[in-house]
């Protein structure tokens, strides 16, 4: 985003409003508010190029290989702007990794793809390296609001009017097969 000298002018006063707490005058105060409406519209319009952007980006992925050149170009863009390539813009590339240009992007999507993953979990787990036989391995050591690794759960001994689940056995106890009738022989000499 670029601001123009005035629109700069305008956000220098108001930092120092707010770093030094001083009455302002109701030009600053308009100009201010301007220029907060001026950003406010510069992030929309952001927001509505980029979900054109990616819109656009899947329409070509969908009718690769034919739009491989307007596919890779339109991918690079997204990138460019922040992007993290999907599982589909992935298998796209492996399929396309023949032509140079897409296999180039492919190991650059591949290292993206990697990072985004890795600081996702890295909000989640603490990892280290463990040496085993000279191989670095990650081990987990705690999740947030979780216990430390000696605190294991120790079993609470049921109270005296507590009484134990019974088993689906105890319940349900097994059907008896019906015993057939007898044949009709027996029948009529009884």
């Amino acid at each position: 985003m670029a601001f123009s000298a005035d629109e700069l002018r305008v956000l220098r006063r108001a930092l120092a409003v707010a770093l030094h707490p001083a009455p302002l005058q109701d030009e600053d105060v308009q100009d201010a508010l301007r220029l907060a409406e001026s950003v406010d519209e510069a992030v929309r319009e952001a927001g509505r190029l980029r979900a054109f952007l990616l819109d656009d980006l899947v329409r070509y992925r969908e009718a690769l290989p034919g739009s491989l050149s307007g596919y890779l170009e339109l991918l690079r863009e997204a990138l460019a702007a922040g992007y993290d390539p999907a599982a589909d813009d992935l298998a796209a590339l492996r399929a396309l990794r023949r032509d140079p240009a897409a296999g180039a992007l492919l190991a650059r999507c591949q290292l993206l793809a990697e990072r985004s993953v890795r600081a996702r979990l890295g909000r989640v787990t603490q990892v280290t390296a463990t040496p085993v036989t000279g191989v670095s391995r990650p081990r987990l050591l705690a999740l947030p609001g979780g216990r430390a690794a000696g605190d294991e759960p120790k079993p609470t001994p049921p109270t005296p009017a507590e009484r134990p689940v019974p088993k689906p056995s105890e319940v349900f106890p097994p059907r008896r097969r019906p015993v057939p009738p007898p044949p009709p022989e027996e029948r009529v000499a009884s």
